[in-house]
């Protein structure tokens, strides 16, 4: 028993520590040398050290029960400091997957699908532009290897904005609401309703999997969150706001990474295990063969929704 709960502690503080200590700690140490040094001496490595210099001489610090304070002090700061991170990056995400109701929502939205329309129309012509020249073997259709690669770089552009046209204010909402659309077309359910209940009987594989998607999706809107925070920092030390570039441009890389994997996951899942749901609630016997059907589709989502 004393083996696994040093063990269990062991994996606490190591998750204490990279998740709100060290985070923490070192927006605690760039605030302190940005209000050190501040805009006008932003690269004084000198007066940094003299500052230090000046604080190691204190009586008060050759206390041991003061450095003990001291130390504990500041861990208590950067626990808070990357407790408010983790709150402020739970408000991201809800923002990166908001629905368009509101004004802004709504004008963002609209903003996002005149973009996706220019770029799909320039596609469009692209496709139509770009007649074949020839048959190749078995009779396959050749295109010339310049008008193909430019298709795929309209498509491609056209995809960072939306992989149909967008009906949320950003690129993550719509990417899950593709997911869904997509879900709908092939099998005829809901999957908002379909979700929580194929959840439960998802093998441990495919959970883990599904959970470090999600998790990674969240640790990029943690990340965002430090941006912002290291954007505040910027008003006393400009240099800060490099690291709030930096922080951001890899939150918002990581971020769509980890939803891109986490839709096609849910899909996936439902590819996979949508019959076996299917039939643990009766709609399908056991012995059937064959893919889901749209009929027992729309008969799921009419059990799940329980005549919403």
């Amino acid at each position: 028993m004393n083996p696994l709960l040093a063990t269990l502690g062991g994996k606490l503080t190591e998750r204490w520590l990279n998740l709100l200590v060290l985070p923490g700690a070192l927006f605690l140490g760039v605030t302190a040398v940005g209000a050190t040094l501040g805009h006008r001496h932003w690269h004084d490595v000198d007066r940094l050290r003299a500052t230090l210099d000046d604080l190691a001489v204190r009586p008060a610090l050759d206390r041991t029960g003061t450095a003990a304070l001291l130390v504990a002090l500041t861990l208590l700061i950067a626990a808070a400091a990357s407790l408010a991170a983790q709150f402020l990056g739970g408000a991201i995400e809800q923002y990166w997957l908001r629905s368009g109701r509101d004004p802004l929502a709504r004008a963002l939205t609209a903003r996002r699908w005149r973009r996706w329309k220019e770029r799909d129309e320039k596609l469009m012509d692209a496709i139509a532009h770009s007649g074949p020249t020839g048959a190749g073997a078995h009779g396959a259709v050749t295109i010339p290897r310049n008008i193909w690669e430019r298709v795929q770089a309209l498509t491609e552009a056209r995809d960072r904005i939306a992989l149909r046209p967008p009906t949320r204010p950003t690129w993550y909402g719509d990417r899950m609401q593709a997911t869904a659309d997509r879900v709908e077309a092939a099998y005829g359910v809901d999957l908002a309703a379909l979700w929580p209940r194929l959840w439960l009987i998802l093998p441990e594989p495919a959970v883990r999997q599904i959970q470090s998607a999600r998790d990674s999706f969240s640790a990029a809107a943690r990340l965002a969150a430090w941006a912002v925070g290291y954007a505040l920092l910027a008003f006393w030390w400009w240099p800060a706001a490099l690291v709030a570039i930096g922080c951001g441009t890899v939150a918002r890389s990581r971020a769509r990474t980890a939803l891109d994997a986490l839709a096609g996951l849910i899909e996936a899942a439902v590819d996979v295990h949508g019959r076996e749901l299917a039939t643990r609630v009766g709609l399908i016997a056991p012995d059937a063969t064959g893919l889901l059907a749209h009929d027992t589709g729309d008969g799921m989502s009419e059990v799940f929704r329980k005549a919403e």
